[in-house]
């Protein structure tokens, strides 16, 4: 008899190791089926699931369970959409709102002969999952959490609002679809146009892109820089802007320079036409420069004018008793 015993162990070893495996089996068996028939799928009362929080990769959950402090622990969704809990090993959660997951717990507790009638809490304390990144020409540009629906205006005001030099262009990539940007053309926030207004998905990057800018230089009151208004400017426009030209501009030599890829372009603009109504404005493009030049006749026309009115003057005062 006392030979058998090492036999009996190794028996008894192999058994117990074999049940540990069928186990886990089994509950990866139950953690599959559970988890295809309660995750994605599960909708409002209206029929849609807009509203609904998901799980994600990177999300770090609080779980507790009633009346068990010690499976009280915090978990990470990894890379894999599952967590690693006591007992019950790794618990694949992704895709799954936080009352699946809650739901999907139990069973496993339950199942496992671990907790009798468990009654488990996942609380969300980070969601980077459900976060939207906000970059370009906002005040505050960063990452926010995106929980529940929320829109396009809703992100900017988050972010600060729109900074001084921003354009009415954004762009918004989706996550899963990084090569397919929609372009979004925001018009007045104080209206507040639905078709502008879109709903913004988790995982998207909303860029506000910076407003086009047309340079006036030359002979005119006050040479500058000007943002484009919902990317429109002509040149009347960007001239009134600009003050106005001099009364020694030469009207008819203006051009617009515009930079593309090959070089620049210039295009003459019959500026004094346009100024008559004789022929219709020019649009302005972004770094568009529009250059009025001096007439260097009139220049010398008007400082003669100016000599001679100051020596008029003169001859007045010496002509006075």
């Amino acid at each position: 008899m006392p030979r058998m015993r090492p036999a009996w162990s190794t028996l008894l070893s192999c058994c117990l190791a074999l049940a540990s495996v069928l186990n886990t089996e089994s509950f990866a068996q139950t953690e599959r089926s559970e988890t295809e028939v309660s995750a994605p799928h599960s909708t409002d009362p209206e029929g849609n699931d807009q509203g609904f929080i998901r799980l994600g990769v990177g999300d770090l959950l609080e779980i507790s369970v009633y009346g068990v402090p010690e499976l009280s622990t915090k978990a990470r969704v990894g890379s894999n959409g599952s967590i690693y809990l006591p007992l019950i090993d790794y618990v694949h959660v992704g895709g799954l709102t936080p009352e699946q997951a809650q739901g999907l717990i139990e069973k496993r507790l339950a199942a496992g002969n671990f907790v009798n009638d468990p009654h488990v809490s996942v609380v969300v304390s980070e969601y980077p999952s459900q976060a939207v990144s906000v970059l370009g020409q906002v005040a505050r540009p960063g990452t926010y959490p995106l929980l529940g629906e929320r829109r396009l205006y809703d992100l900017i005001s988050a972010a600060g609002g729109l900074a001084e030099r921003a354009g009415k262009t954004v762009i918004i990539t989706h996550r899963d679809q990084p090569d397919q940007p929609v372009k979004v053309t925001l018009g007045n926030l104080l209206s507040n146009p639905a078709e502008d207004n879109v709903i913004v998905q988790p995982g998207d990057t909303v860029v506000v892109q910076r407003a086009g800018v047309v340079y006036v230089v030359g002979d005119v009151a006050r040479p500058s820089g000007l943002l484009m208004e919902n990317d429109h400017l002509t040149v009347l426009q960007a001239l009134a802007l600009a003050g106005g030209a001099n009364k020694t501009a030469k009207l008819n030599a203006t051009k617009i320079l515009h930079q593309t890829q090959t070089g620049v372009v210039e295009t003459p603009i019959p500026l004094k036409n346009i100024l008559r109504a004789k022929q219709s404005d020019v649009p302005l493009h972004a770094d568009d420069i529009l250059f009025i030049p001096g007439s260097a006749g009139k220049a010398a026309a008007y400082r003669a004018a100016d000599v001679l009115m100051q020596a008029g003057g003169l001859s007045l005062m010496t002509l006075r008793p």
